[in-house]
């Protein structure tokens, strides 16, 4: 049983450190989709001043305004290429593999165990008084030495 739950708390191990290098990744795509939302909000500004200048103003202004407006608007596309492009794999290979072993092993402890009991459930069916004969000698032997420790400790009246 002690593999079973040295087994059992290596998973929760693993499991913790693929939970942290989880959150760290959506951190950081969060930082990034932020980033592309300011950068979208900046665009959106800059399209709005240009379709203000491009109305009251000469060319020159709502032309320089769109070439700012469409320049966020490609960072903001860069921005969220980039927090997509982060993955998670490589962060967590190593825990998932941990598991996957410690898994593997109570599994096979599992059988194991299973494998023992049905052998001695298969031995009682066969022989009974055989299987369980040295075990009950044993009991009885024990309990026989015990009594006659105490009548030996306990002074006779």
């Amino acid at each position: 049983m002690s593999r079973i739950s040295r087994n059992v708390s290596v998973i929760l191990r693993a499991e913790r450190l693929i939970a942290r290098a989880q959150l760290a990744i959506s951190v950081k795509r969060a930082g990034f989709y932020i980033a592309a939302g300011v950068a979208v909000g900046l665009a959106i500004i800059m399209l709005n001043l240009a379709g203000f200048f491009w109305l009251s103003a000469i060319l020159s202004k709502p032309v320089a305004a769109i070439l700012v407006a469409g320049t966020n608007l490609v960072l903001a596309l860069i921005l969220v290429l980039l927090a997509n492009s982060i993955n998670q794999h490589g962060d967590t290979s190593a825990a998932v593999e941990l598991r996957d072993m410690a898994l593997q092993d109570i599994e096979s402890e599992i059988r194991d165990s299973l494998a023992e009991v049905q052998n001695t459930v298969a031995g009682i069916r066969r022989d009974p008084v055989g299987v369980l004969a040295p075990e009950a000698i044993t009991t009885l032997l024990s309990m026989l030495l015990k009594y006659a420790r105490r009548r030996k400790e306990t002074p006779n009246e």
